[in-house]
């Protein structure tokens, strides 16, 4: 192995051990309220998107994904988990990734649970990873497609919206999901 491979390596272990053991955590009231500005967002530019959200059990909602690499890349954000419209629990997201790359993104993300089962299943979960299995989707909507008009075979969707900045990528990367404590306010 030649010593530059090696760097990268010792880099991206080095970000992936920082991203997933350290929280950035804001105050639970700034979460809340950068949360409620992005749905109003989600509503805005998804058709259909209000009531596609009162058919789900509940949404985590990642208001801020910063999403940046070159060879070696990360992503991070923090978000809430609504239930009937109220916030259950606060999580972070991060990832670190090795691969062809190069750019920088931020963006908003909204998962979906479709079902009793797949909510329950993540709340109880201790720490999350995207990716695992089949029963996650990336939802390919489009700008002009109506989201509640769509029937989905997967219980658990994932949407992404608010898009800027540019990332070009061919990466492995796996999404760690895990529960935070906010800050106090």
């Amino acid at each position: 192995m030649n010593i530059k491979k090696s760097k990268n390596i010792t880099l991206a272990l080095l970000l992936y051990v920082l991203f997933t053991q350290v929280s950035f955590a804001k105050t639970a009231q700034t979460i809340d309220s950068e949360v409620n500005i992005s749905l109003e967002k989600f509503k805005q530019q998804v058709q259909g998107g209000a009531r596609f959200l009162e058919h789900t059990k509940g949404y985590l909602v990642f208001p801020v994904v910063i999403k940046a690499g070159l060879i070696v890349g990360a992503k991070y954000g923090e978000g809430a988990l609504r239930v009937n419209g109220t916030t259950a629990h606060y999580y972070d997201m991060t990832a670190a990734s090795i691969g062809l790359q190069a750019g920088a993104q931020q963006y908003s993300m909204l998962i979906a649970f479709l079902s009793d089962a797949s909510l329950n299943s993540f709340i109880r979960s201790d720490g999350w990873e995207s990716g695992v299995d089949g029963t996650i989707t990336v939802s390919d909507w489009g700008r002009s497609t109506d989201i509640s008009s769509i029937s989905y075979e997967k219980p658990i969707i994932v949407l992404i919206f608010n898009e800027k900045g540019y990332m070009a990528s061919i990466s492995i990367a796996g999404t760690k999901f895990r529960r935070i404590v906010p800050l106090s306010n």
